[in-house]
C-alpha cells in the first residue's frame, strides 16, 4: 500500500525550474527576470549570455534547466519553447553588524531570494 501520488500541478505542456536561496536581493534579481519574461527561450538565453549583470550567469543557468525537464521529463519540443513565467520570491535574511563612529552599530542585511521559471510550449497557429 502506500500514498496515492499528487497530480501534476502545471499543465501538459509546461516545466518549471526552480533556485532556491540565491545570494542577492529580490528587487536586483526580479530585474534580471523581467528581462526574459515572455521572450523565446533560445532568445531569453541569448539575452542572458551577454547581459552584464552578475546574476545573469545564474538565473540562464536555471533557464537552462527548465528547458531540460521540458525536453527530457514532459517530450516538449524545444524549439517551441517559451518563458511563460519568471518570479522571484524572498528568502531569509542574513543580519549582520558594521562598527560605526562613537561606539555605534549599524544593521546590514543581506537577503537571499528564490527564483521559479516556467516555460511552456507555443500552440501552433493555423
Amino acid at each position: 500500500m502506500g500514498k496515492q501520488s499528487s497530480p501534476r500541478r502545471r499543465a501538459d505542456n509546461e516545466a518549471q525550474a526552480v533556485l532556491r536561496n540565491l545570494r542577492i536581493s529580490p528587487q536586483k534579481l526580479n530585474l534580471v527576470a523581467a528581462m526574459i519574461r515572455g521572450m523565446d527561450a533560445n532568445k531569453a538565453i541569448a539575452t542572458l549570455s551577454f547581459s552584464r549583470r552578475r546574476i545573469a550567469n545564474d538565473v540562464k543557468k536555471v533557464l537552462q534547466s527548465a528547458i531540460a525537464n521540458a525536453e527530457n521529463n514532459h517530450s516538449l519540443d524545444v524549439d517551441r519553447l517559451y518563458v511563460k513565467e519568471a518570479h522571484v520570491g524572498k528568502g531569509l535574511v542574513m543580519k549582520r553588524f558594521k562598527a560605526r563612529a562613537r561606539g555605534r552599530g549599524a544593521r546590514i542585511l543581506k537577503p537571499f531570494s528564490h527564483l521559479t521559471i516556467i516555460v511552456s510550449e507555443k500552440e501552433e497557429q493555423a
